[in-house]
């Protein structure tokens, strides 16, 4: 049996040096801003207007 991915690609937007890709954990529908430039990366949580982490279920592996 395949293993579901945890992770999923919901955005994804690119440059000639920089990538910026929205993943969602699928597990705990937490929304994840990936940026890539050059050798360099970073990851952090969405937030919304709050402050708190923009979660979804609807991810949620079936």
């Amino acid at each position: 049996m395949a293993k579901e991915k945890r992770f999923i690609k919901i955005h994804e937007e690119s440059s000639f040096t920089t990538g910026k890709t929205v993943l969602v954990d699928r597990e705990t529908g937490v929304h994840y801003l990936y940026v890539s430039s050059g050798y360099g990366g970073g990851l952090t949580p969405l937030l919304d207007s709050d402050g708190k982490p923009i979660i979804k279920k609807e991810y949620e592996l079936n």
